[in-house]
């Protein structure tokens, strides 16, 4: 019984004399009334009922227990189609579905043949008890003799004539003891017997993953690490969406596989053909790659789609989970310090396919654009190639890097000009620079027939700040622009349209390609055209072309961030699976100090080269200086090789320049070009010391 709890109060003012205490009363609080048993026995058996544990251990009990019922189903199911013509009668439905009728027609003539055959086995099967029979009694009547005649041979080698039944007694002593053997192993093999054959069905169901996707092992569930199997890649076309597809599957039945080649091991993931039923579209399927991908338990990145040559038909190329998050080996040019290059013949090192296969690439007579949003390895890519192509020795290179923030200072003493920074300025130097290019080929082309020329590189990365600028030079032509009257877009048309005939070639490097940052006719240029990741499909076009992404490149797929250094090249230069328009390449990384070290072992192969940083574009020059200048460390330098690089030193003064010229101002200083190894040449050490007569001259002539 509960009791009330008697308080005083006093309601007092303190200026109140009169205050009066009052006495409250409050009830106690109501006792809590405790939980049922049941209630607490229903949540304990729903606590253990739910646990992790006991779900786990439910799942496991129903998983090996259809295992086994459904491994007897399969081991059934393949007796009645080793039987029957159940498995004939599947393919031609199959191929009937996928419009198919020559394999239709194929596969019945095959489960004629197959009735045929069945046939006669059963007509067999009536004469077989009978000669069953004579074969027993002719085969038991000759095994006898057989013994009897050894019993004989016996008997007459022991004169022993009990000999002669010892043969046939062992034998049937020999027949007794197999009885007695079967009477022990009888018993325990009927009651073992079923185990084993439940072991046997448990072990098929297994194999084949036959139960529930809700009972399966978690990381089976997730998909991590599943193995590409027929069945997993027919039900994931299945579900991708396409209701003909999924119909003619439906059609199929169990045969769906049809559609598919032979899964092949490709690199870090496999890969295999899917012939489409009639009435689906390759595009139908290219479209849905990321719900294919999921379908496969893939990321989208882990699955390429691509066209091949036969009609009707994607290939599939699917990565095993994470490989492609994996990195790839160092570069052979940090690897191998005794690598050299070759122009011509040789193909430089680039990186990887998707199929783990060293990637590589010719560059002779082709002209190169890389392109792809910021900070996804674009000058890395580009870098890689011209430091390949620097370790042959007949290269040479004109470079402008509109970034300027050192990527390319390490070809400082290789190429023989190197403009390096973003201002308007910079493009201005960069764009008489390609046209001192221009030039240079055009005096190629004016050459006697059959003339060599070394190859002439000009490399002009963040092209974008070039096609950008606003500047315009004295006459009002603008630098940057598309238009007819752009200095650095028409200088680039030109090389394009020339150039590769005489070996200069235009390499360009851009960032997120617009038609304003990127012209046409500059992009479709380029013989080898390269795209890191990209924001959007029509970007994609612009930087590889209709054909190659209609074909099934996709750059604007790639991950930016995840996929740096990854390109998609659409090049003759580079070898392309048959039946593709396109590559994915995960490029080498090679970094600044490796790059650096690369660069001296291609420093060391040549005779010294004297890098321009700026183009002088002032009309008073002192040419033997300028000769002393390009010939730079070499004890001699040829004298077309000479003149190549005076016209590249300043077009302006020496462009027009022949041998004559070279020839009058090198005689007037007492430093006349000779013959060397048959080959006209200038020597440094008598130009050198034709400079410092000419100094000494001059200060005595002053005093």
């Amino acid at each position: 019984m509960s009791e009330n709890v008697v308080r005083l109060q006093k309601d007092a003012d303190p200026l109140d004399s009169t205050a009066v205490t009052t006495l409250t009363v409050v009830p106690d609080a109501p006792t809590t009334r405790p939980v049922p048993l049941w209630v607490r026995s229903g949540r304990a058996v729903k606590a253990a009922v739910t646990h992790e544990r006991t779900r786990s251990a439910g799942r496991a009990v129903a998983r090996h227990g259809l295992y086994t019922f459904n491994g007897g189903r399969i081991v059934a199911r393949r007796a009645w189609d080793g039987r029957t013509g159940a498995r004939y009668e599947r393919m031609i439905r199959a191929a009937e579905a996928a419009g198919n009728l020559e394999a239709a027609e194929e596969w019945e003539e095959r489960l004629s043949r197959f009735r045929a055959a069945r046939h006669h086995r059963r007509m067999d099967l009536l004469h077989s008890p009978v000669d069953a029979a004579k074969g027993v009694a002719v085969g038991a009547g000759m095994s006898i003799g057989v013994l009897v005649a050894l019993g004989v041979v016996m008997a007459i080698s022991t004169e022993d004539v009990g000999h002669v039944i010892t043969p046939l007694s062992a034998t049937i002593d020999f027949i007794a003891l197999l009885i007695r053997i079967v009477q022990i192993v009888w018993g325990p093999a009927v009651t073992i017997g079923p185990f084993l054959a439940l072991l046997a069905l448990w072990a098929v169901g297994r194999q084949q993953q036959a139960a529930p996707h809700w009972a399966l092992p978690a990381n089976v569930r997730s998909g991590e690490g599943e193995p590409i199997t027929p069945s997993i890649v027919v039900k994931a076309l299945r579900d991708l969406g396409v209701p003909a597809l999924a119909r003619a599957i439906k059609e199929m039945g169990d045969a769906g596989a049809s559609m598919l080649g032979p899964i092949t091991i490709a690199g870090c993931g496999v890969e295999v053909d899917v012939t489409l039923p009639s009435g689906v579209s390759t595009i139908e399927v290219q479209n849905r790659r990321r719900k294919l991908a999921e379908n496969l338990t893939r990321h989208e990145h882990e699955v390429f789609i691509t066209i091949p040559q036969a009609a009707r038909t994607v290939r599939l190329w699917i990565a095993d989970s994470g490989a492609l998050d994996e990195p790839i080996g160092p570069s052979p040019l940090v690897t191998d310090e005794t690598m050299t290059a070759d122009y011509k013949k040789g193909k430089a090192p680039w990186g990887q396919d998707l199929r783990g296969d060293a990637a590589a690439i010719s560059l002779y007579q082709r002209h190169l654009l890389i392109t792809g949003l910021s900070n996804q390895g674009k000058t890395v890519a580009l870098r890689s190639l011209a430091l390949w192509l620097s370790l042959d020795k007949s290269v040479q290179f004109l470079m402008g890097d509109l970034k300027g923030v050192g990527d390319w200072a390490m070809f400082d003493g290789l190429a023989t000009t190197l403009i390096q920074g973003p201002t308007d300025e910079h493009v201005i130097q960069v764009t008489e620079m390609v046209e001192s290019a221009v030039d240079e080929m055009n005096r190629r082309i004016q050459a006697p027939p059959g003339t060599q020329f070394p190859p002439l590189i000009v490399l002009v990365d963040e092209a974008q700040v070039a096609f950008m600028c606003p500047a315009k030079d004295e006459d009002k032509r603008p630098y940057g622009g598309s238009k007819a009257n752009s200095r650095y877009f028409m200088a680039v048309r030109k090389i394009h349209n020339q150039g590769r005939a005489v070996n200069v070639l235009m390499w360009q490097g851009t960032q997120d390609p617009t038609n304003e940052n990127l012209p046409k006719l500059v992009r479709e240029g380029a013989h080898t055209r390269a795209s890191l990741a990209l924001g959007t499909e029509s970007q994609a076009r612009m930087a590889l072309g209709d054909k190659a992404v209609d074909g099934g490149a996709a750059p604007n797929l790639l991950r930016p961030g995840l996929d740096r250094g990854t390109l998609v090249v659409a090049s003759d230069g580079i070898t392309i699976p048959a039946g593709q328009s396109s590559i994915t390449v995960r490029t080498h990384y090679i970094d600044d100090d490796a790059a650096t070290a690369i660069t001296d072992r291609a420093k060391a192969l040549r005779d010294g080269v004297t890098t321009l940083h700026a183009l002088d574009r002032g009309e008073d020059r002192d040419p033997l200086a300028d000769i002393a200048a390009v010939i730079g460390d070499a004890t001699r330098v040829r004298t077309k090789d000479v003149l190549a690089r005076l016209t590249t030193r300043n077009p302006g003064r020496y462009g027009e320049w022949s041998f004559i010229d070279l020839k009058r101002v090198l005689d007037d200083a007492g430093a006349e070009p000779y013959k060397s190894d048959g080959v006209m040449v200038v020597s440094r050490d008598r130009v050198a010391r034709a400079l410092a007569n000419r100094d000494t001259e001059g200060s005595a002539s002053a005093s």
